[in-house]
C-alpha cells in the first residue's frame, strides 16, 4: 500500500515514518483527519486521545461521525479505521480528556515524535502546548478552523507568526505567562470571522458554538499531518523564526475567544 509514497519520499523516508510514534489529542474534525493522513502515509505508531463520543452534530464535518458511529467513543471508532486501512499500524486508544497530572503521566509515559493539538478547549490546549515544549516533543497545533470559508487563507508558521485567530491570540496570551514565545508550529486562518456565526451557549467546556463548514477542519487536519510528516523525514516547512518576540507586524482585533 505504501508503493506511491515510496515514490515521493524513497525508501529511507518511508522507513523513517514507519519507526515514528505520533500523538492525537483530539478527534473531532481536526483530529481524526490528521491521525487517517498519518496512517496512510505510513507512521508506525499512532496515540488517540479523545474521551467524546460521537454526536449528529458532529455529522457536517468529522471523519468518523456517521449514523452507524453515532453513541460510540471517538477514539474506539478511529482506532477501528485505521486498523482497516493498515494492517500494520500500532494503535493506542486512550478514551479520556486528559488534563493537569494526568497530562504529563501520558507525556512521559512513551516517547512521542510529534504531537499533534487538536484540541478546541483553550485551557487542556495550553497545558498540553506547554507541556510539550518543556518536554522537548516536537507539536503542530491547530487553531480555529470555525466560522472560516476560504481555505486559500490556511497559514502554517511558528505561533509567535500568527494574526487575526481569536484562539492562536488567546494561545499566546496564555503561553507568554510561561515564558513561552516561539517553538512550536501552528496551522491557522487570519480570515475574518463574521459576530453572525457565533451563538452563545452555557456549557461544561464551551461558551460558545461557532459554525462550521464541512471541507475547513479536513484542512486543517491535512495541513496539520503534512507538517508531521515533512518534519519527521528531515524537511522543514517554513524558515526558523530567530527573534523570540518577533511577531508578524500585522494589526490584529484582540478578540476574546470562548
Amino acid at each position: 500500500m505504501y508503493t506511491r509514497t515510496e515514490l515521493m519520499i524513497g525508501n529511507e523516508g518511508l522507513a523513517k515514518l514507519k519507526k515514528s510514534h505520533v500523538m492525537i489529542v483530539g478527534l473531532g474534525g481536526v483530529g481524526a483527519y490528521a491521525a487517517e493522513m498519518l496512517c496512510r502515509a505510513g507512521v508506525g505508531r499512532l496515540t488517540l486521545v479523545d474521551g467524546d463520543v460521537v454526536n449528529i452534530t458532529n455529522r457536517n464535518r468529522q471523519l468518523i461521525a456517521l449514523a452507524s458511529t453515532e453513541g460510540k467513543l471517538k477514539a474506539k471508532a478511529l482506532a477501528d479505521r485505521l486498523r482497516d486501512i493498515s494492517h500494520e499500524v500500532e494503535i493506542i486508544s486512550i478514551d479520556e480528556y486528559i488534563k493537569n497530572e494526568r497530562m504529563l503521566e501520558i507525556l512521559n509515559a512513551d516517547k512521542y515524535d510529534y504531537i499533534v493539538d487538536a484540541i478546541d478547549t483553550l485551557s487542556p490546549k495550553v497545558d498540553l502546548i506547554v507541556n510539550s515544549v518543556r518536554l522537548n516533543i516536537p507539536i503542530v497545533s491547530s487553531m480555529g478552523s470555525g466560522g472560516k470559508l476560504d481555505p486559500l487563507q490556511i497559514k502554517i508558521t511558528d505561533i509567535s507568526q500568527s494574526y487575526n485567530c481569536p484562539l492562536a491570540f488567546a494561545v499566546r496570551k496564555k503561553i507568554h505567562r510561561e515564558g513561552i514565545y516561539t517553538g512550536f508550529s501552528v496551522v491557522y486562518s487570519p480570515e475574518e470571522v463574521s459576530p453572525s456565526v457565533v451563538r452563545e451557549e452555557k456549557g461544561e467546556n464551551k461558551r460558545s458554538t461557532v459554525g462550521t463548514i464541512s471541507y475547513m477542519p479536513p484542512m486543517f487536519g491535512c495541513m496539520c499531518a503534512s507538517v508531521v510528516l515533512r518534519r519527521l523525514i528531515g524537511i522543514e516547512v517554513y524558515p526558523p523564526v530567530k527573534d523570540k518576540r518577533h511577531y508578524a507586524g500585522k494589526k490584529e482585533k484582540q478578540t476574546e475567544i470562548k
